[in-house]
Parts: C-alpha cells; structure tokens; sequence
C-alpha cells in the first residue's frame, strides 16, 4: 500500500473503464472499482489487476478512499454523490450531472457545508486548443463576442456498436443526441459565454436503427446578448466537432478533429492556424485526471464545478421542454 490518495471508480461500463485506464496511467492515485455485474468485473479487475468490489458500499465498508468517479448510469448520479459527500469523499461526476433536477440543491448544501471538491466530466474543458481559444475571445482583444456557430456529429453506431441495448436507448435512461451527445457542445458554449437563457429545438429521429430516440438536432439559444446554434447528428461518416465564434473584430474557430484552433481577422482572408495537437482519445481523460488530481492536492479549481454542470443540465432540460412546446423555452 502506497501513501497515494485512494479513488474508486464507480460503475466500469467503457467509460468507466477509460477513467480507471487513465487515472492509473497518471501515476498519481491508486484504484479500485465498483460494478454490480461479476462477469464484468472479474474482467475488468484482472486486466488491471485493482480491487474490485461488488457496490460502492462494499467498497467503502473495506477501505479508505479520498475521491470517486461517478460513471454509474445518470440516474443513479446524484444518489451516490449525495451519500459520498456525506462520508467525505470528493467527486468527478460523469456528464450529465443528472436527468432532472431531483436532489440536485440538496447536494449542492452539503457539497459546501462539507466542503467536498467537485468536478463534472465535461472532457472538453482539458483540450489546450479549446482553452487557448476561449482564453483569446475572452480577452477581449477582438472585441465582445456577439454569435457562436456549433457544427457537431459522428457515427455513433461505429464507436457504440451494442447502442441498441445499452442506455442510449431510452430516454429515461439519458438516452438520445439531446441528453447523450449535446450537453458536450452545450456546456463548452456555456464555458465561454456562460449559461443559456432561452432555447428552442428541431429535433427528430432520422436514421439510427433499432432505435426510436432522437439522431439529428438542430438547437438555437442565447446567452444572454449571445445568439448561439448547434447543428448535430450521430450518423454521420465523419467524427468532428468546429466551434466558430464570431466577436466584433475577427473570429476563432475550433476543431476536435485536428485538435486545433484557427483565428480570422482580415476581411477578405482565411483562417490562420494558431496551434495544433496530437492527442489519441485516452490523452482526454488523461488531461482531465490530472486536472482532478490538481483539485484533489489543492493546486487548482475544478475545470467544470459542480454549479456550472448544473447550469448545463437546466439547459438540457429546457431543450427537452422545447422538443414537446414546439416553442422558445427559457431556462430556469
């Protein structure tokens, strides 16, 4: 036993397992997990050779841990942070923060009476290119920013091939693009020019077999002076993501595709590349486990806190709202 902080991640679906991968890979903590199904965990726990328990009870009843992952399904996400926050363990809670607002301020009071460090998994907010983009628009160097344009969409089916069966099927369960796919852009929109005020959607089921829930979305909002749009979809060919935000003097574009960022300023011109990276997936989460150990030893602020993944969840949840009205909703 080492005297490194102990974490446990909570629930080894593939992205459970990608958070175990890549916190062990930091070298910073070690880890054990949690996960109800046995023939899952006596997978995972013998490819990594960690503790694995049946229940995050169990664990907690055989061990001292100092943080958690929380990548059960969503709506087991505030339950667990709840009861974890109360036994003094702090959290990385996947995204969606939740599927409603239930329990939601109650955890918010004791994550600040006990003074729990709290992050949400939005991975996006650990990609330099991104950060370095949103630091540039927000300086004001190009004047205020006045539209944001998101284009985003892969294959899901390629990167999820059992989609049919998993969660992703059922609405109730946090399926769909709305609650699945969006909240990524919507809460890195929301980084930069901060909470949606209003929104309005178009959102329908086109293509994905096997499923009823909802593929291709198109959503409107503001952020206050801010107007934004998101254009999505999960089927088509190519994995991408670009971020265009236009301010009054010029413009920033970012790509996840590349890992890079571009800037506009010459009317008539192109865009001029700012920075590049070379990042595989787990480099993500790798970024961002390391920036949860940053929050642990005390040496940063967590890259999403827990109000502004609740400010994406209330967003989320007047998406949902517009889908049935048909009409412009605001966010409450």
């Amino acid at each position: 036993m080492t005297d490194q902080p102990r974490l446990l991640i909570i629930g080894v679906g593939s992205i459970g397992e990608r958070h175990l991968r890549c916190f062990q890979s930091t070298g910073r903590c070690d880890v054990a997990f949690c996960e109800p199904l046995s023939e899952r965990r006596n997978e995972v726990a013998e490819r990594y050779a960690v503790n694995a328990y049946e229940s995050w009870e169990q664990a907690l009843a055989a061990e001292r841990f100092s943080a958690a992952v929380i990548a059960s399904p969503a709506p087991w996400h505030i339950p667990t942070a709840q009861a974890l926050t109360d036994r003094g363990v702090h959290l990385l809670i996947e995204k969606p923060l939740s599927l409603n607002t239930d329990g939601v301020s109650q955890l918010s009071d004791s994550i600040q009476r006990h003074e729990t460090r709290v992050s949400v998994g939005f991975v996006y907010r650990s990609l330099p290119a991104l950060q370095q983009m949103r630091a540039l628009v927000r300086s004001g160097k190009m004047g205020r920013i006045v539209q944001i344009q998101v284009q985003s969409g892969q294959h899901f089916p390629f990167y999820r091939p059992a989609y049919r069966e998993i969660y992703y099927a059922d609405a109730a369960q946090g399926g769909g693009l709305i609650q699945d796919m969006l909240p990524h852009c919507l809460n890195a929109v929301e980084w930069i020019v901060g909470p949606a005020t209003k929104v309005v959607v178009d959102a329908a089921h086109q293509v994905l077999s096997g499923v009823e829930v909802e593929d291709t979305v198109n959503v409107l909002s503001r952020h206050g002076d801010v107007m934004a749009s998101f254009t999505t979809n999960q089927h088509q060919p190519v994995n991408e993501s670009v971020m265009t935000v236009l301010c009054q003097h010029g413009a920033a574009r970012w790509e996840l595709n590349g890992h890079r960022w571009f800037l506009a300023d010459e009317v008539g011109g192109d865009w001029t590349l700012q920075t590049s990276f070379d990042h595989q997936r787990d480099d993500f989460y790798i970024l961002q486990a390391n920036a949860f150990m940053d929050l642990l030893e005390g040496k940063a602020e967590p890259l999403c806190s827990f109000d502004e993944g609740f400010s994406t969840l209330r967003s989320t949840l007047a998406i949902l709202k517009s889908r049935q009205s048909e009409a412009w909703e605001t966010v409450s």
